[in-house]
This record gives structure tokens, C-alpha cells and sequence, in this order.
């Protein structure tokens, strides 16, 4: 086993420490990790360090030396039981969120996602904001409620959920965050990273989730391409991410152009690129195939014909309609269930299946009573999986004396 340790140069007491100059080059699509490392020596030596620029972060590179490490039986034998563990994963699948700050086209993204993938006819007419059906969305032109759909791209599904933007609706976000693993953080081209952006980042990162960052708007004839990339990335140090996390893919787009690219200047006339960052960053969902089963239970919708719908990711096992099931409570209380109807998301519907294997996304009918955070699982061997935590609602407001020239008077 070998490990990669960063090494410093020592600093002269006489002089200031410098970063090396080198020429400025365009801005890169994938921000490196080793710039991370070296601002956490710089911190350490009571350094403020310069803002990252487009030259400087490729110039941040820290020079490895190997280290032999030597391993015991025991420590192999559990490498090789995690490597196995590791191996079960669905290539054919792909489970991601689109999080951003309200208004920074999430939304728009998703409609334009929808439509190169051919999940519409060509003589069908399609409506702006496909995913906020909800009467309320559509008369305020935002989003409230989390919304699935999935798309097919070189033969490999991607679940889509559509999340709220607003600060207001923070519990849909951490809700569904778990059952993706991975997010695009979608940020305006000329506004960056806003105060709901870096909560939802900051609920991507404890869950470890891989991020990919989307410069979106960058058609804008004020876009600032390398002051968001700049700002983003400083707003991972600040939630102290990984040197994993912060190796973030980015990618430009235009959402309401359906474009995307890796470079401002040079965008393809599709969304190809970002499509293949999302099979490439973004990794597939580890499952127990052979597990007994366990699902939880992220949100629920209500259909009138046939009542509260489950849904959630099927985290173990195969889930069969008709099958008897054990639902789990958090005060580790169980009752006992059927399971009437099973639905995946197929495009832009709920497409019914008599099976969903561990790593998809689906809906469950005929548990009248389900809530939120329960888990359905096997009737002999089931067992609950960890409750979902939202963080508690709160208020903030600021208040300040009246120093107006005018207090006290009537106008």
C-alpha cells in the first residue's frame, strides 16, 4: 500500500512566501485538489492565502513522495471484503439531484435534460417548466416540491430529481438527498454562489456526495465565468470538503439553449457534455442484490384512485409486487404491509413493473398508512435503516436603532 503525502518547501524567515508565476491559461474544467492542501499548509503557518485565479490553481501543484506502509493479515483480508463489497454496484444506473440557489435554472436545466433525451414526440407540444406541475408552482413560477423523473443516455438510466430553490423549502433538499449519490450544484454565470447554494452544498458534502458544479446562464452577456468557478471553489474550503470533493468536474451550460460545454467559449450544440460528466463523475449505486430487503421511504405523493404512494431507493434486495412486507418505525416499531402496485420512473412518467432490483428509484402502492422515514423491508429478516434528520426550522431577524435624521418627527 503506498500513500501520497503533499511536502512544502521550507519558507525563508527574510522573505515573504510567493506563489510560482506561470502564464495564465483558460479556465479549467476540473478544479484540483492539491490547491486544497496548500491552502491548509499556508493556514496552518498563519498565511492568508492570495484568491485563486485561473493560472494560480493549476500553479498550486504539491510535489508526493512514497511511503511504504506494510499491512497484516488481518488488514488485507478486510481490504479485499471492502474491494468485494465495492464491486456491487448497478453500471446501469445513475442517481443524482439538481441542487441550486432559487431562480439559477434548475428547472429550465431539467426541461432542456427532458427534451434532447427524446423523452417527448416531436410533433408533441411541451410547456416551459415541465416538472413544477403543481398548481401552486406554476401560478408562482417556482418550484416547492421535490420531483422524479429519469432519462436514458448511452443505455444507462439517470434519475432526475428536480429540488426547491427556496430557503423555505430546505426539507424537500435534505429529504432526497439520500437517495442519490451524486448532485449537480447548478450556479447563475453571473451571480455564484448565493446563501441557499451553500446550504445545499454544505447538506451534499455531509452526505459525501459527488459533486458536479454547472455554470449555468453562461449566455449571458455579463457572465463571469472564472469569478463563480473562483467563488465556488472557495466555498467548498470554507464547508471543509474533501481533497475528493473538491476535484469537482465543471461544466457550462446554457439551460434555456439546451447547451453545455467545457469551456465558456466553446460550447457544443447539445448537452452531450454535461450527460458524459454525469456518467463519468458521478458513481453508480452500491446495492446488496442478494440482501435482505430495505427501502426507505423519502417522500410520498397521493393519487386519488390509488392512495399514498411510497417512494425511495431500494437499498437491498428485490422488491416484487404483491410481496408482503415488513414497515419499520423509527421507535422500532414494526406492522406489516402488501405491496398492491410497483412503479419506476420511466422518462416522464411512473411506468408499472412487476420488480425493482436494489440501486432504482420507485414508487410503492398499497400501504395506506406509510409516513415518511419508515422503511419497508423484508417480512422475516427485514431491519430498519437510519431515520432521515431534517434540520429544525428557525427564524433570524435583525434589529437596529433608528439613526434616520427624521426620527422623532412627523413627515
Amino acid at each position: 500500500m503506498e500513500t501520497a503525502v503533499g511536502v512544502l518547501s521550507p519558507l525563508r524567515p527574510s522573505s515573504s512566501p510567493t506563489l510560482p508565476v506561470v502564464n495564465p491559461k483558460p479556465i479549467p474544467s476540473r478544479v484540483s485538489r492539491h490547491s486544497l492542501c496548500l491552502r491548509k499548509e499556508i493556514f496552518g503557518c498563519g498565511l492568508r492565502p492570495p484568491r485563486a485565479t485561473n493560472g494560480s490553481k493549476n500553479a498550486l501543484r504539491l510535489s508526493r513522495r512514497r511511503v511504504d506502509v506494510t499491512c497484516s493479515a488481518s488488514s488485507t483480508a478486510e481490504a479485499a471484503s471492502v474491494t468485494k463489497k465495492k464491486e456491487m454496484t448497478r453500471r446501469d444506473v445513475r442517481n443524482i439531484a439538481i441542487i441550486a440557489h432559487v431562480d439559477h435554472g434548475k428547472t429550465t436545466l431539467v426541461d432542456a435534460m427532458l427534451k434532447q433525451a427524446k423523452v417527448f414526440r416531436d410533433n408533441q407540444i411541451v410547456q416551459e417548466r415541465i416538472m413544477d406541475s403543481n398548481d401552486l408552482e406554476r401560478e408562482r413560477g417556482i418550484t416547492i416540491l421535490s420531483k422524479n423523473t429519469s432519462i436514458s443516455y448511452k443505455g444507462t438510466k439517470i434519475n432526475i430529481i428536480d429540488t426547491p430553490g427556496h430557503s423555505d423549502f430546505g426539507g424537500e433538499v435534505e429529504r432526497v438527498l439520500n437517495m442519490v449519490e451524486g448532485v449537480l450544484l447548478v450556479v447563475d454565470s453571473v451571480e455564484g454562489p448565493m446563501p441557499q447554494t451553500r446550504f445545499v452544498l454544505k447538506k451534499a458534502l455531509e452526505f459525501g456526495h459527488a459533486v458536479v458544479v454547472v455554470v449555468n446562464k453562461i449566455d449571458r452577456p455579463s457572465a463571469r465565468p472564472d469569478f463563480v468557478v473562483n467563488s465556488t471553489f472557495e466555498l467548498f474550503i470554507e464547508l471543509n470538503a474533501t481533497d475528493e470533493q473538491c476535484d469537482f468536474q465543471v461544466i457550462y451550460a446554457s439551460g434555456i439553449k439546451g447547451k453545455a460545454g467545457l469551456s465558456p467559449d466553446n460550447l457544443a450544440d447539445d448537452l452531450g457534455p454535461l450527460f458524459e460528466a454525469i456518467l463519468r463523475c458521478i458513481p453508480e449505486p452500491r446495492i446488496d442484490k442478494d440482501g435482505a430487503l430495505q427501502m426507505l421511504v423519502t417522500n410520498t405523493e397521493y393519487d386519488e384512485h390509488k392512495g399514498r404512494i411510497a417512494i425511495g431507493r431500494l437499498h437491498a434486495g428485490v422488491l416484487q409486487r404483491g410481496m408482503e412486507v415488513k414497515v419499520c418505525t423509527s421507535d422500532e416499531t414494526c406492522r406489516y404491509g402488501k405491496v398492491s402496485e410497483l412503479f419506476v420512473y420511466e422518462n416522464f412518467t411512473r411506468a408499472p413493473v412487476e420488480s425493482v432490483v436494489a440501486g432504482d428509484i420507485c414508487a410503492v402502492c398499497g400501504i395506506t398508512d406509510i409516513m415518511i422515514g419508515e422503511t419497508i423491508a423484508d417480512k422475516s429478516s427485514g431491519k430498519p435503516l437510519p431515520t432521515i434528520k431534517v434540520e429544525e426550522p428557525t427564524v433570524k431577524m435583525s434589529f437596529s436603532i433608528n439613526t434616520s435624521s427624521f426620527v422623532g418627527r412627523e413627515v
